[in-house]
């Protein structure tokens, strides 16, 4: 789906999830926060490939199974044994293939069907700054790690370059539509740049340095999420950007995997960078020569690609340009509120999505939550509907007649909407969803030449796959916020967190919509909710 997907991947699929700031604010230094996340990402990757790295597990009884007792318990039985236990107490190890592609790996453009490349023999990182590129090797020839004073004297080194942004940043090129980018990519290649294009694709991650601070959640969000198109590499499998100020975020390409492998990996860089850190602000970088150490790459342009890259760059900006983000932070409670009131979390956000949506525009769309199915064997995702008939009556209750019912009546109606979701959950995780199914259904009749069965051609199916309410969650107390594009033109793109004392909600969305109205309609529907809650009215 992703790979022949033509429309570029900035924008239509790359999301961001964007880090906490450090909890010491002296490790917000921008060099000393890039050298110690640069090592904490090649210590992941270090225990990946020595299959060390503690298995994934879905909990559905977490009180039983995500013990030490049963992880002790569960080390002795024999591995293929080892699944059967972990089943009896409702645990589902996860599959872990997607983590192969997370490092070293970067999507290439070609006519019609992209392809995914992975090169784990690399031991160089990708450094972007003003749109120029810079590689230094991050492991030695016996794949240890290099120490951490000399990567801080590499990066030390980028950062003090002076040169001028380049007048025509290659960086552009990745936003590009797919059929576009893959013929001017020939052109690269065929014109000499193609062992340094090796170079860019086989590095272990890219890490973008970024000249400016960051002023508040909206700024934050378009920096990390398409910036200004110079100082990214948007095919690579993951970009680790840092601002001036320290403020971090992953920006990944979604064709090699989601959000349960992604999010791993960044809570395991924060936790390690913050806990154990491999330098402090007070660190010297060592006294290597990084101009010798570090190459700066350059790339033979020709006029085509010239006109190509400048081309790029006005479609780019056009699109992002038409592009608002706005975000709010609900601060009257969140995860444990709903918990004591035996409400699932999730479900109460999204019933927040469909209330805000009804008072905004006076109906109910097609609403898209995406769920993980890596308890199964090369598992993506399956599609949970959020929006339901529990969840329209219950809407219509909130925004059109209040006064009408008790906070008691109220109360139930949520009730409803939470145990219907919480069943849509478990099936979507658990294989039983109805949309990728359809999905294989249809690519396979196309691909072997059947005419195409009437369901995919019925009104009703078009409708429920033209996602209004695009919504996706990643809650970890390492995230501070993220954010995706919405998936239609006439749609939003909801990123949400409930924590434990505040619901955080980042919304984007392109100029037939209003991002900050649609907001201020979940900041009502939030209130009225948790007013029912705690047994008052609801204001009209």
């Amino acid at each position: 789906m992703y790979l022949t997907a033509r429309d570029p991947v900035v924008l239509n699929f790359n999301p961001f999830i964007s880090f906490n700031p450090d909890p010491k604010s002296e490790y917000n230094d921008q060099l000393t926060r890039a050298t110690n996340m640069t090592v904490s990402a090649i210590r992941f990757l270090k225990t990946l490939r020595a299959d060390l790295l503690e298995p994934e597990v879905f909990h559905l009884n977490p009180a039983k199974s995500d013990t030490d007792t049963f992880k002790r318990f569960i080390r002795f039985v024999p591995s293929f044994l080892s699944w059967y236990g972990a089943y009896l107490v409702n645990a589902y190890p996860l599959d872990m293939s997607q983590y192969y592609r997370l490092f070293n790996s970067t999507r290439l453009p070609r006519p019609h069907r992209d392809e995914l490349f992975t090169d784990d023999k690399a031991r160089h990182l990708l450094v972007l700054r003003k749109g120029h590129f810079y590689i230094f090797d991050v492991l030695d020839q016996d794949g240890n790690i290099v120490s951490a004073s000399e990567i801080q004297a590499h990066l030390k080194y980028i950062l003090s370059d002076n040169s001028p942004a380049p007048e025509f940043p290659l960086s552009y090129l990745t936003s590009e539509n797919r059929d576009i980018w893959a013929e001017l990519r020939q052109k690269l290649v065929s014109g000499g740049n193609e062992a340094t294009l090796g170079k860019v694709d086989s590095a272990v991650f890219c890490l973008c340095l970024d000249d400016f601070p960051i002023r508040d959640f909206v700024h934050l969000s378009h920096s990390m999420l398409h910036g200004d198109g110079t100082n990214r590499w948007f095919d690579k499998s993951f970009n680790l950007i840092i601002a001036k100020d320290g403020t971090a975020a992953i920006h990944f390409e979604h064709a090699w995997g989601d959000g349960v492998a992604v999010l791993r990996f960044f809570n395991e860089v924060f936790k390690d960078s913050t806990q154990a850190p491999a330098i402090t602000p007070q660190s010297q970088p060592a006294s290597t020569d990084s101009s010798v150490a570090v190459q700066k790459l350059n790339f033979k342009l020709s006029d085509a690609l010239k006109t190509g890259i400048s081309a790029a760059k006005e479609k780019f900006d056009a699109t992002v340009k038409s592009l608002t983000i706005d975000y709010i932070r609900f601060q009257r409670g969140g995860r444990e509120f709903l918990k004591k009131q035996k409400l699932s979390p999730d479900s109460m956000a999204q019933l927040a999505f469909q209330m805000a949506f009804l008072r905004q525009y006076g109906q109910t769309v097609a609403t898209y939550e995406s769920c993980s199915t890596a308890a199964f064997k090369h598992g993506r995702t399956e599609t949970i509907r959020p929006a339901s008939l529990f969840t329209k009556t219950c809407s219509e209750a909130f925004v059109r007649e209040p006064s009408k019912y008790s906070a008691g009546e109220l109360q139930q109606m949520m009730a409803k909407c939470s145990t219907y979701h919480n069943q849509l959950t478990r099936e979507a995780a658990m294989g039983q969803g109805f949309d990728r199914h359809l999905f294989a259904l249809r690519y396979l009749a196309a691909a072997r030449g059947i005419s195409m069965p009437e369901l995919f051609l019925d009104p009703a199916y078009r409708q429920i796959n033209h996602n209004i309410l695009s919504t996706s969650t990643l809650s970890s107390p390492a995230v501070n916020i993220g954010c995706f594009a919405p998936v239609v033109p006439d749609g939003f793109g909801i990123g949400y967190a409930v924590q434990d004392n505040w619901i955080g909600c980042n919304v984007s969305a392109y100029q037939s919509r209003n991002a900050r109205e649609f907001l201020q309609c979940v900041e009502k529907a939030l209130e009225d909710m948790f007013d029912a809650l705690e047994g008052k009215m609801i204001k009209t």
